[in-house]
């Protein structure tokens, strides 16, 4: 999940600007525990592409 779009309980501000306290320890500890919690939805999309794209090369090569 990305802390993009999460809204603080505290402040009521998007988490991602970090108005207080409790929004900067959510985005610390998010960003720590999600590895792809930063890459935007294209860049997954492009990664997920190379992916696909190097295994049907591997099948192909294989066959």
């Amino acid at each position: 999940m990305t802390y993009d779009r999460l809204v603080c309980a505290n402040c009521a501000a998007p988490v991602n600007e970090g108005r207080c306290p409790v929004c900067r320890a959510n985005r610390e500890r998010l960003q720590q525990e999600n590895l792809f919690a930063n890459l935007s939805p294209l860049a997954l999309i492009a990664l997920l592409t190379v992916l696909v794209a190097a295994v049907a090369l591997l099948a192909h090569q294989t066959a």
